[in-house]
C-alpha cells in the first residue's frame, strides 16, 4: 500500500471512516437526484480535507503527496464526485505555493485551507479541448487592470468556487504561443458569468459549467507570480498533481467496484454454489484485483516522485493513463459479475460504470497522456551520436 507514517495513516483512517459511515449511506440518492452534497462538503471542511496540500503558516495539516493520493482514493471509493470537489482546489493551492507572490499566498491560502474559499482552475475552451496553446481567451492590460474576454468549458465547481485560476493569453502575438500565456487569479464579479451547467453521463452532484468573460476587469495584482508569460509552464507543473489526483480517483472507483463484486460473488448463488466458485467469475475477480494493485503502484510511484520535487509528468501521465483505463475495465467487469442487477440503479455498480469514463477524458485525455509519456521518454533517453 502507501506505507505512510503513523500520523498520515491516521488521517487516511479518519477519511475512510467518514466514507463508510457518512458518504456511502447517502451517495446513491444524492447521485441519482444530481444534488449538490452541501452537508458532505461541510464535513470535509471540518476534517481539514481542503487544506491537505497547504503547509504552515497558512494551514495546519499539509500531508505528503502519497497521503493525499490515499485520501483521494478513499473519497472516490465512497463517491467520486466528492474527490472531484477538492481536485482543482488542490491544483490551485500548489500553483500559489510554487508561484504566487507573498501577498497572494497570505490572501488566499489560509482561507483555502479551511475551505472558506474553494478554488478551481479554468483551462479548457469550447473549441480547444486539450490543445491549451490554441486558447482564445485574452487578458488585455489596461492601466492597473486586465480586461478579460473569452469562454471556458467543463469547469468543475464553477458555481461554488470563489477563486478561479484562469489560463489566458496576455500576449496574443507571442511566439512561440505558450510564451504569451499567463494565469490570473480571479474572483467572480461583473463581466464573469457562469452560463450553464453541462449535462453529464456520470460525475453527478458536483457541477461542471461553461464560463464566459465579457470585458471582465481584474486588478493587475491578479497575475500569478511576478511576470507575464509563465502561465503555460506553471499550469503544466500543476497538472502533474492534478493527474495524480485523477488517477487516485480512478483507484477509488475501481476499488469500490471490486469490493462490491467480491461481496456479491460470495452472497449470490447459482447452480448450488456461490458464483465466485464458477471459473468465469473467479477469473474476473482475479484480473480486477491484479489490475487494481498494478494501478496503485503506478500512482504511488508518481506521488513519491512528485513529493521529491522532481519533474513527474512522465510518471503522472503513466499513472493517470493506466489507472483510468483500469477503472473502466474493472467497472465493466463488476457489471458482468452482477448480471442483470449490475444494470439496475438499485446497485452502485452502474454508477461506477458511469463515473469511470471521466478519468479517461479528464485532466488531459488518455490520447494526450500517451503523447506526454512518449515525449518525456525521448527527452530522458536521447540517442547519443
Amino acid at each position: 500500500m502507501y506505507e505512510l507514517e503513523p500520523d498520515e495513516a491516521s488521517i487516511v483512517d479518519v477519511v475512510k471512516d467518514f466514507v463508510d459511515r457518512t458518504v456511502k449511506p447517502v451517495a446513491r440518492d444524492l447521485e441519482h437526484a444530481n444534488t449538490y452534497p452541501e452537508k458532505l462538503i461541510e464535513q470535509m471542511k471540518q476534517l481539514g480535507i481542503f487544506g491537505l496540500a497547504i503547509p504552515e503558516p497558512w494551514g495546519d495539516a499539509r500531508v505528503s503527496v502519497p497521503c493525499y493520493a490515499a485520501v483521494t482514493e478513499e473519497l472516490a471509493r465512497g463517491w467520486m464526485s466528492l474527490a472531484g470537489a477538492m481536485g482543482g482546489h488542490t491544483v490551485v493551492a500548489k500553483l500559489l505555493l510554487e508561484h504566487g507572490t507573498d501577498e497572494q499566498k497570505d490572501g488566499y491560502l489560509p482561507r483555502m485551507a479551511t475551505g472558506e474559499i474553494r478554488a478551481t482552475m479554468a483551462l479548457t475552451e469550447p473549441g480547444g479541448g486539450s490543445d491549451l496553446q490554441a486558447m482564445r481567451t485574452t487578458a488585455r492590460r489596461d492601466g492597473d487592470h486586465y480586461v478579460v474576454n473569452g469562454s471556458k468549458t467543463w469547469i468543475t465547481n464553477a458555481r461554488h468556487s470563489r477563486l478561479v485560476a484562469l489560463l489566458c493569453r496576455t500576449d496574443p502575438a507571442a511566439q512561440p504561443a505558450h510564451r504569451g500565456i499567463s494565469i490570473l487569479l480571479v474572483e467572480p464579479g461583473p463581466g464573469f458569468a457562469v452560463s450553464r451547467d453541462l449535462p453529464k453521463l456520470g460525475y453527478k452532484g458536483v457541477e461542471s459549467c461553461e464560463l464566459s468573460f465579457d470585458d471582465f476587469r481584474v486588478p493587475a495584482t491578479a497575475l500569478l507570480g511576478p511576470e507575464e508569460g509563465r502561465g503555460f509552464a506553471q499550469m503544466m507543473r500543476g497538472l502533474e498533481i492534478g493527474r495524480i489526483q485523477v488517477a487516485s480517483r480512478a483507484l477509488g472507483v475501481g476499488r469500490a467496484a471490486l469490493e462490491d463484486s467480491l461481496r456479491y460473488a460470495q452472497e449470490r448463488e447459482s447452480f448450488g454454489k456461490p458464483i465466485w466458485q464458477h471459473q468465469s467469475i473467479s477469473n474476473y475477480l482475479a484480473d480486477m484485483a491484479t489490475t487494481l494493485s498494478a494501478a496503485r503502484q503506478l500512482v504511488i510511484h508518481a506521488a513519491r516522485r512528485y513529493e521529491s520535487g522532481a519533474r513527474s509528468d512522465l510518471e503522472a501521465g503513466m499513472a493517470k493513463l493506466f489507472a483510468s483505463e483500469a477503472a473502466m475495465k474493472i467497472a465493466l467487469d463488476a457489471v458482468r459479475i452482477h448480471g442483470g442487477y449490475g444494470y439496475s440503479t438499485e446497485f452502485d455498480v452502474e454508477r461506477y460504470f458511469r463515473d469511470a469514463p471521466l478519468m479517461i477524458v479528464g485532466e488531459g485525455t488518455n490520447e494526450i497522456q500517451r503523447n506526454v509519456i512518449t515525449r518525456e521518454l525521448v527527452k530522458r533517453h536521447p540517442v547519443r551520436s
